[in-house]
């Protein structure tokens, strides 16, 4: 028999690469909320999401440094179970629901981005960096305090997709000024049979389930944003074109399950 949640499945199932869920996340995030086009946040938008007429063009430029585990302490592990992501978030409706879209993730570790594709998150591998705090007072320990900078920046292939500065100004302690909406996610997996190619193996519009959410230490504050464009990249197409606030704040939450809200027949164009 072999085993294994994820590929390669071998008898003893501990080369997969990653662990069976449930699984348990924290990180510290540095984010942005700003204004992208309309018009191209709507162009992103897979079928069973629409535009969300009030806050339309509303996206989210987001920075986290994880720490993971499942159930056998593979925070012990850090260089498999550490990573960093990068990822936008976009604004939708999924009936009269409002929701958030992720159109473009990146990671730096295989287990995350294994993990992601089951999710429906549409991970790629990256360079991803942000300013940590520590405890011990320094010039170098950015603590979360008022006028405090913390800078986030995603690369690929080599080149810069983007960066972001965030100045602290105050603490907010309702954190749906900020996160208030659920993420929907799109699972998507092709077949190669030449007959088959056009009808993927999986189409289906997912909610991402997060057990046990907490957000702590949120801060608000000056944000700013650069995306260059990028041959062979199209990230830049989310741009800003108004900013909003600044955020940095720390989370957790444990995944066990996710929600299928509709799957697609219909053939797909590439």
């Amino acid at each position: 028999m072999l085993l294994g949640y994820t590929l390669p499945r071998t008898p003893l199932g501990l080369a997969a690469i990653t662990p069976p869920p449930p699984w348990h996340y924290s990180s510290d995030i540095v984010g942005i909320e700003y204004w992208a086009d309309p018009s191209l946040t709507a162009a992103l938008l897979p079928p069973g999401l629409s535009v969300d007429p009030e806050t339309n063009g509303h996206s989210a430029l987001l920075f986290l440094d994880w720490q993971f585990t499942a159930q056998n302490e593979e925070l012990l592990d850090p260089s498999r179970f550490q990573y960093r992501e990068a990822f936008v978030l976009i604004d939708a409706m999924r009936r009269d629901t409002p929701v958030s879209f992720c159109p473009f993730i990146y990671v730096d570790n295989d287990a995350a981005l294994a993990r992601g594709w089951a999710q429906g998150f549409p991970k790629r591998l990256g360079s991803i960096f942000q300013t940590r705090s520590f405890a011990a007072p320094s010039a170098a320990a950015a603590p979360v305090a008022r006028g405090s900078r913390f800078a986030g920046s995603l690369s690929t292939h080599g080149v810069r997709l983007a960066e972001a500065i965030v100045t602290l100004q105050q603490p907010e302690p309702d954190i749906r000024k900020i996160f208030s909406r659920p993420t929907v996610n799109l699972r998507y997996f092709p077949r190669l049979e030449a007959q088959e190619q056009h009808r993927p193996a999986v189409n289906e519009l997912v909610l991402s389930l997060t057990d046990d959410l907490k957000i702590v230490d949120l801060w608000t504050g000056d944000g700013e944003i650069r995306m260059p464009a990028v041959a062979g990249e199209e990230l830049s197409m989310l741009a800003p074109v108004r900013m909003g606030r600044g955020f940095r704040c720390s989370m957790s939450y444990s995944v066990t399950d996710l929600k299928i809200l509709e799957r697609f027949d219909q053939p797909s164009a590439f």
